[in-house]
């Protein structure tokens, strides 16, 4: 089986490692010629025999609306393209409708896994047609953790479901890593109380109700700088979490934890906070996500 791939960053390179091998032939494509299979689009395209299956996984915005409008440029009818950034659901009925008139299909996925993907698999979340989602079954498989299908990989729903459910996923992160945060800055204001607060953490991981991977990262981090002191508390969005909240707004649905979260953001981009010092190397952990550095630092 072969396959393309655009956009080889963070994740997209160490998804090209993963489904390679897995036995999966994957040409990509990437704006820096140094990780680049192909010299272009077009190249990358006429490098596989039809029909093709083409994942994206760039940035969303402008970037996926380029690439998107590049691939239907290139390909021809039968082929599919899977979107896999974190895109709103909103732009997959736009980018389906956009290729559908060259009869090209196209399927949304949500992604997790972040940098640790290559090593643990990708959690995945897809919407599309029930024929267009068996198709690409053996690149799903390739991509998702060991174990039950069902418990790294769902079919949600039609085209636009993958990135709704990737898009609340991310909110229920969000109000996670606040948790974290918060119990994080509660304990260092005890000093006098508590002595060891990474110690603290790293207890929690076994036997109790509160352990997951999060924590785990989040004592990672503090294994390497336990105060916290090389980076500062600001801490950026990229739009998942104030989506999850406008649907909830939508749809009367009460999100008072997410909200929440997403409001305590805002607030690490004006006074420094220990608590979104700890959301910001959480956020590195899994993601690869850049933090500002301290002054200190």
């Amino acid at each position: 089986m072969q396959m393309g791939l655009v956009g080889l960053g963070r994740m997209g390179n160490n998804m090209r490692i993963r489904l390679r091998e897995a036995g999966i032939e994957v040409v990509g494509y990437d704006r820096n010629p140094e990780v680049s299979d192909a010299g272009s689009i077009g190249d990358m395209v006429a490098a596989l025999s039809a029909p093709r299956i083409i994942w994206s996984m760039v940035p969303a915005g402008d970037t996926t609306h380029s690439v998107i409008t590049a691939l239907a440029e290139h390909l021809e009818p039968g082929d599919l393209v899977i979107e896999g950034g974190n895109s709103k659901f909103t732009e997959d009925f736009r980018h389906a409708e956009q290729l559908a008139v060259k009869g090209i299909e196209y399927v949304d996925a949500g992604v997790s896994g972040g940098i640790w993907g290559h090593q643990n698999g990708y959690g995945l979340m897809v919407g599309g047609a029930d024929d267009s989602i068996e198709r690409a079954m053996p690149v799903f498989d390739a991509l998702r953790p060991e174990g039950p299908r069902e418990e790294g990989f769902v079919h949600v729903g039609p085209v636009g479901a993958g990135h709704y459910a990737k898009m609340v996923h991310n909110g229920i992160e969000y109000a996670l890593m606040q948790a974290y945060a918060e119990g994080f800055e509660l304990l260092e204001a005890r000093s006098d109380l508590i002595t060891d607060v990474p110690g603290t953490f790293k207890a929690w991981q076994r036997g109790t109700v509160v352990r997951s991977w999060l924590l785990e990262l989040l004592v990672r981090a503090l294994d390497q700088d336990p105060e916290l002191e090389k980076i500062e508390g600001y801490v950026a969005d990229s739009g998942e979490g104030r989506w999850t909240v406008e649907e909830a707004i939508e749809h009367a649905v009460p999100v008072p934890t997410i909200s929440a979260s997403i409001f305590a953001r805002f607030v690490s981009r004006q006074d420094e906070s220990p608590a979104m010092k700890a959301v910001a190397a959480l956020r590195q952990q899994f993601g690869g996500h850049a933090v500002k550095p301290s002054a200190d630092g």
